[in-house]
């Protein structure tokens, strides 16, 4: 099933569009959405459209910034009912926890990684379509939201200290810099933010705590974040192992202490098999890996745990129906329309 987001995530679209002299009823009928939709805010669409309509919307208007001046539009609450967790949570850590834990809430193709040392902090940034689509405005609106989501809790003179893309800069870098502050930086290793971890400490400045009990019967109603199935453990050892190329059945089982049988037995019983496992995080993990220029195909592959390019285009092109370097072309220009399905 192909990720969806929530239709919030366009708040603000159909103004912006119309004031550029555009019609988003147009635009949003030529990715296969209505403008209806957007009367609904928990009305959930898939985000492949989404990511077009953004990239076109930019195209047609001609501002490479057209997502980043959504952000203005904004508001907590587009993040819908975690929303009123999250501004009662008492620290920023408890709040990046707690939107890292819900992402599936208000967004499945967005993925969040709160990595942590002694002085420095990142929150990194992926998406993951299922399929290839450009996603520059979809990533820029994304880092745009939780800027804006860390300076509500926080205090609006908030920064961090570096924001960092992993796709080239663009031609202005003004509108970025205005947004995000000047230690902005493009090209880098990773998408996400980079602070000081004593900021995980601050408190959330909107917070009240006679609340709590409240908004914790709320998150209740959220549904539960992911459990750690049997699935889930596998999955994530899976991940550690597949660049170093030991990801093989006798090594996940000892990593987690298990034998091999016991460890298939518990996959089937949910409807699994370890190979479905490494397949399902090899697809993720490519789509994730070919989105950064930075990688060639040869480090990708290593990355997935194949011995050459070659067996990583062969397992690509198995799974996606098109090889590594059709998919990266695809998502630099969204010129493939052969994965657009209804």
């Amino acid at each position: 099933m192909r990720p969806r987001v929530r239709t919030a995530a366009l708040t603000g679209y159909s103004g912006l569009a119309r004031s550029f002299g555009l019609d988003p009823a147009r635009l949003l009928d030529s990715v296969g959405l209505d403008l209806a939709d957007l009367d609904v805010p928990d009305r959930w669409v898939l985000a492949a459209r989404v990511a077009r309509l953004l990239e076109l919307s930019a195209e047609e208007s001609g501002h490479s910034d057209f997502a980043l001046r959504m952000v203005a539009f904004r508001r907590l609450g587009t993040l819908g009912p975690l929303s009123v967790v999250l501004r009662d949570e008492p620290d920023l850590r408890s709040a990046v926890k707690l939107l890292v834990r819900y992402e599936r809430a208000y967004n499945e193709a967005l993925h969040l990684r709160l990595n942590e040392t002694e002085s420095l902090a990142a929150i990194e940034v992926w998406l993951e379509f299922g399929e290839p689509v450009a996603s520059t405005q979809s990533i820029d609106l994304v880092m745009g939201a939780l800027v804006d989501v860390v300076r509500t809790l926080l205090g609006s003179d908030w920064a961090p200290l570096t924001p960092s893309f992993s796709r080239p800069a663009p031609p202005d870098l003004e509108p970025y810099r205005r947004l995000f502050g000047p230690g902005i930086r493009f090209d880098g290793t990773f998408t996400g933010l980079l602070f000081p971890a004593r900021d995980l400490d601050a408190p959330v400045v909107i917070a009240d705590a006679s609340l709590r009990p409240y908004t914790q019967a709320l998150l209740r109603a959220v549904g539960p974040p992911q459990v750690s199935s049997a699935t889930v453990q596998v999955a994530d050892v899976v991940e550690l192992l597949l660049p170093l190329g030991r990801c093989s059945l006798t090594e996940v089982s000892r990593y987690l202490g298990l034998r091999p049988r016991a460890l298939q037995r518990a996959l089937a019983t949910e409807g699994e098999s370890f190979s479905s496992v490494v397949h399902a995080i090899r697809a993720r993990q490519a789509e994730r890996y070919l989105s950064y220029d930075g990688y060639s195909l040869t480090e990708v592959s290593q990355l997935l745990g194949f011995d050459a390019p070659s067996a990583l285009s062969r397992w690509f092109r198995q799974h996606f129906g098109m090889s590594p370097a059709q998919w990266r072309r695809t998502t630099r220009t969204g010129a493939d329309a052969s994965h657009e399905g209804a």
